[in-house]
C-alpha cells in the first residue's frame, strides 16, 4: 500500500511538504496548547482587522449568492483600475484587471499557463519556487545580498540574461517589494534601472507589491511606472486591509500582455470558477477607498514603523546584522556574527538556529532556507506581528495623526513582540 501511495503521485510532488509559513503557525497553536510560552515571530498575517467600512460592506451583500463573471466583478475591477491610477500612477485598464481567490492562486495560474523560464531573486516568499517545481517549470535563482539590502541590482540582472544564447526567449522575472521576508523595498532610481534591463531584454515583469500600502513612509512606488507596457502588478486585501482569510487577490496588467490575462481566465473558469461574490463586493468599498480607510492604514504604517524601528535597534545593537525595517512587517536578520558562539552548540545552518531557539526560548522564527538562501546561511525572518492590533489602533487613535508615537506607546501596545526580542538577544549573548 505504502509502495502504491509513492508511485501513484506526480514526480512534482513528491516530497512537497506544507508551507512553511502555514506549518509554523500549526506548531506553535500545538506548543501553545500545551501550556508553553511563544513568542510567535513566524506566520506573516497582519495584526489589523478588516477596516469597518469593509466589513459593513461585506455584512451588507451577503445575501449575494450568485455566480460572477470569471474575471470578477465588473465594479470592482473598475475599482482596482482606479486605484492602481490614484496610488501608483499608472494607466490602468478595468478591462485588464483579474480578481482571484488570493493573489497566491493567481500566481500558480499564472505560471501555469506562461511558456517560459521563472527568474526569482533570493531571499524570496516562500511559495514562488514551490509553485514552479510543482508545474514542472524551469526556475532560476537570482541570489542577492546583506550589502545589497537584498535587492536584485540592474547590472546583476543584466549579466544573467546575457550569458544565454538566446536573449529574448520568454522569461518572467518576480519582483517583491517591501519585501516578504526581507521588509525592505526599492528606490524609484533602482526601480528604473531594473526596468530598462527588463525592456531590453523583453522580461515580463510580476511586481508582488500586496505590502504596498503598508510601505512605512506612504511612499510606494510601482515599477509599472517606469515599465508599463511588460509589468503585471499583484495586490490583494490581504495585507494592507488584513483580510488574509477573505481570500482575494488581483492581478492587472498591460494591454500587450492580455494574452496571459485570457489564457489564466480560461484556466479559472475550469478550476475555481469565481471568487466568493460577498467578497468581491465588499472589496470594491476597499479598493475605492474613502477617508476611514487612508486614516486606518496611517495608524497601521505608524505602528509599524514605530515597532519596526525599535526591533531593528535592539537587534544591532546586540551585534546582528540587520537593515532597518521600510515595509510590511519583516526582518531578515543575518545572525554570522555569532557564528562562532553557535558552532560551539552545534549549530551551523539556519534551520538548525531556529529549531534550537525555539526549543530553548520559545522564540518562532522561519529559517532563511526556506526563503531559498543557502543551508549554512545563518538567515532567518521575523514577522513582528504578535500584538493586537485593534487595541493598538484604538490607542493611537489618542495621538495626533501629525506626531511620531512615543517610547511607552509601544512599550505598552507591543510588549510580547519586545520581550521577544529580547530573549532573542538574551538567547545570543548569553
Amino acid at each position: 500500500m505504502t509502495l502504491q501511495k509513492h508511485v501513484s503521485l506526480n514526480i512534482n510532488v513528491r516530497g512537497l511538504g506544507e508551507s512553511p509559513t502555514l506549518a509554523i503557525n500549526e506548531r506553535i497553536k500545538l506548543l501553545q496548547s500545551q501550556g508553553k510560552k511563544i513568542y510567535n515571530f513566524g506566520l506573516g498575517q497582519s495584526p489589523f482587522p478588516v477596516p469597518a467600512p469593509v466589513v459593513e460592506a461585506l455584512r451588507l451583500h451577503a445575501h449575494e449568492k450568485e455566480y460572477l463573471p470569471v474575471k470578477g466583478l465588473p465594479s470592482l475591477r473598475e475599482a482596482v483600475a482606479g486605484f492602481h491610477q490614484q496610488k501608483d500612477l499608472v494607466e490602468a485598464n478595468p478591462d485588464c484587471v483579474l480578481v482571484g481567490p488570493g493573489s497566491k492562486e493567481l500566481m500558480f495560474l499564472l505560471q501555469l499557463v506562461f511558456y517560459g523560464e521563472i527568474i526569482v531573486p533570493t531571499p524570496c516568499w516562500v511559495s514562488y519556487v514551490p509553485q514552479a517545481q510543482i508545474l514542472g517549470k524551469r526556475v532560476r535563482l537570482l541570489h542577492t545580498s546583506f550589502e545589497d539590502k537584498w535587492h536584485i541590482r540592474a547590472d546583476r540582472l543584466s549579466q544573467l540574461l546575457e550569458g544565454e544564447q538566446d536573449l529574448y526567449r520568454p522569461r518572467l522575472l518576480v519582483l517583491n517589494y517591501p519585501g516578504n521576508p526581507d521588509g525592505l523595498t526599492y528606490t524609484s532610481n533602482e526601480l528604473k534601472e531594473i526596468a530598462k534591463v527588463a525592456r531590453d531584454y523583453e522580461l515580463i515583469l510580476l511586481s508582488d507589491e500586496i505590502y504596498g500600502q503598508i510601505h512605512h513612509k506612504g511612499d510606494h512606488v510601482s515599477v509599472a511606472r517606469f515599465y508599463p507596457e511588460g509589468t503585471i502588478i499583484s495586490s490583494g486585501l490581504s495585507k494592507w486591509c488584513g483580510a488574509g482569510g477573505w481570500r482575494l487577490g488581483t492581478f492587472t496588467f498591460p494591454r500587450s500582455q492580455e494574452w496571459l490575462m485570457e489564457a489564466m481566465a480560461s484556466v479559472a473558469s475550469e478550476t475555481y470558477t469565481s471568487v466568493s461574490a460577498p467578497i468581491q463586493y465588499a472589496a470594491v468599498e476597499a479598493f475605492r477607498g474613502s477617508m476611514a480607510i487612508e486614516r486606518y492604514l496611517w495608524q497601521a504604517r505608524r505602528i509599524l514603523s514605530t515597532l519596526g524601528q525599535k526591533c531593528y535597534r535592539m537587534l544591532a545593537d546586540a551585534g546582528v546584522r540587520i537593515h532597518a525595517p521600510e515595509g510590511a512587517f519583516y526582518m531578515f536578520p543575518d545572525f554570522s556574527p555569532f557564528a562562532e558562539g553557535l558552532a560551539r552548540k552545534n549549530i551551523k545552518d539556519s534551520p538548525t538556529f531556529c529549531e534550537r531557539l525555539l526549543q530553548e526560548t520559545g522564540v518562532a522564527m522561519l529559517p532563511g532556507l526556506v526563503f531559498e538562501r543557502p543551508y549554512e546561511e545563518l538567515t532567518a525572518r521575523i514577522s513582528y506581528i504578535n500584538f493586537a492590533g485593534a487595541k493598538s489602533l484604538a490607542a493611537g487613535e489618542t495621538i495626533a495623526l501629525h506626531n511620531d508615537l512615543p517610547e511607552e506607546f509601544i512599550q505598552s501596545q507591543c510588549g510580547e513582540t519586545l520581550e521577544g526580542i529580547q530573549t532573542l538577544v538574551d538567547w545570543l549573548t548569553g
